[in-house]
């Protein structure tokens, strides 16, 4: 695989937030979000055999990110051998790619972004992902404005969800206007920071 960067730190976002994970980071990807804080990742990468990250890891849960580890070819196998040893996965990625074909395992969660109108990306979401998620799966929405809220209510109600929403504001921190335009419009949705920029700011690793 092309891979940018790997390290163990702490799960910063989703319903894992807090837990030790080996992150394993892919090169590239097919979509350019405005605020996307990982654009380094979309350069070329070292490639890595799949083993020998597997080898490198030395907790129990891992985090395949990007960039979109969805366009590397040697992701099913490397899938394949972090279940094997009985880790948990998240595997994070952006909503353009169908993902129906991945492992259906229990040690698997797929945490997947649709991408609101201030990412400019939007036209680029794969609606039909939303109903392959499942209840240990997660679906997240970066917020920047009410542009973006309004059409991540549409969305909830065109597509329910049957899955974890996690609304996190652009950014990360800022969570008290969020929270109440959630509170106000009786969105069930979870308002999550990221912990990551709590703790250590804009560092990319620790």
């Amino acid at each position: 695989m092309e891979i940018i960067e790997t390290f163990t730190s702490l799960q910063g976002e989703g319903l894992k937030m807090g837990i030790p994970t080996f992150f394993i980071r892919a090169a590239g990807c097919n979509l350019d979000c405005r605020w996307c804080d990982t654009k380094y990742a979309f350069g070329k990468g070292t490639e890595r055999n799949v083993r020998d990250l597997v080898a490198e890891c030395d907790v129990s849960h891992v985090c395949i990110t990007g960039g979109e580890p969805m366009l590397q070819k040697d992701l099913p196998e490397l899938l394949d051998l972090f279940l094997a040893e009985g880790k948990h996965i998240v595997l994070e990625t952006n909503g353009s790619l169908d993902i129906s074909g991945l492992p259906k395992n229990d040690n698997l969660m797929i945490s997947m972004d649709i991408k609101c109108p201030s990412s400019g990306m939007s036209d680029k979401m794969l609606f039909s992902n939303i109903f392959v998620l499942g209840q240990k799966d997660q679906l997240k929405f970066i917020i920047d404005n009410g542009e973006d809220l309004d059409f991540a209510e549409d969305i909830l109600m065109k597509y329910p969800p049957d899955t974890n929403v996690i609304f996190s504001p652009s950014g990360g921190l800022d969570l008290e206007p969020l929270a109440e335009e959630v509170l106000s419009r009786g969105l069930e949705v979870r308002v999550l920071p990221q912990l990551h920029k709590i703790i250590w700011g804009d560092r990319r690793s620790v």
